[in-house]
């Protein structure tokens, strides 16, 4: 039976076999790599994963998708709402050795692919590196440049803990049905030993600065600094598009618990 696409799960299935083929060569997925692939769908990515691959976990929401996925021999099928998987104890279970880390994978939802890409960063330090595929508008966010009209919140906070690119454009006829943007993939390596600070602290901080970007800072960051004891010196006079992600770290940092 065809699947019909689900608008609640944002689907919008991949059908584009040059595609495939330019996604799966950016992956590079070699045998034995501990690979987690979100939102399988019809299986397009998943199947040429597998098949080099040789077993693959796979992350469905969709209950009748799910049925359809766990009737491939290859395939362990979690069907569950990304938001809610530890992927803490996902990575303890697949990853066979301290030497090597998760891998993900995935074409996610563009109604909460910004929520999916927070909850990961949690576990960034179990995993080797991500590959997805999002609404081009979004990575263009990720990876912004300061003093840009798309640097923003998004952009500090995974810049923090990723190197990331913006690997391959993918157009609208690529997808059955079509979605109204553009998509394009972009991989995510986590640092090594990225600044350490508080994820928490420092996502207060980005979220205070831009929550009125077109101010200058010392009407928005400038007072919640006063308001948590910082005595140190911290140009305000700027918008929050202009402060780079070093600084931002360094903030939270410096700023009394």
């Amino acid at each position: 039976m065809k699947h019909i696409a689900r608008k609640r799960f944002g689907q919008h299935f991949l059908s584009d076999a040059g595609i495939i083929d330019a996604i799966v060569r950016e992956i590079a997925p070699q045998p034995g790599d501990a690979m987690v692939e979100i939102g399988p769908g019809l299986a397009a990515l998943t199947q040429p994963l597998v098949e080099r691959l040789g077993r693959l976990t796979v992350i469905e929401l969709d209950r009748d998708l799910a049925q359809r996925l766990r009737a491939h021999g290859q395939l362990e099928v979690i069907e569950s709402d990304v938001l809610k998987v530890d992927f803490a104890a996902l990575a303890a279970r697949l990853v066979a050795a301290p030497a090597t880390a998760l891998r993900v994978v995935g074409n996610l939802p563009y109604n909460i692919s910004t929520p999916i890409l927070f909850h990961l960063l949690g576990s960034a330090h179990l995993i080797a590196d991500q590959h997805f595929m999002l609404q081009k508008e979004v990575i263009d966010r990720m990876v912004a440049k300061p003093a840009t009209s798309d640097y923003s919140r998004l952009s500090v906070m995974l810049q923090w803990r990723y190197a990331m690119d913006n690997v391959l454009f993918v157009p609208p006829e690529s997808f059955e049905p079509p979605p109204r943007v553009d998509s394009a993939v972009v991989r995510m390596v986590p640092f090594a030993a990225p600044p350490q600070v508080d994820a928490a602290r420092l996502g207060e901080i980005v979220q205070v600065a831009f929550s009125q970007r077109r101010k200058l800072l010392r009407h928005t960051l400038g007072r919640w600094l006063e308001q948590h004891g910082f005595a140190g010196t911290f140009d305000t006079q700027r918008r929050a598009e202009e402060v780079p992600v070093a600084e931002y770290l360094a903030l939270a940092q410096a700023v009394p618990p």
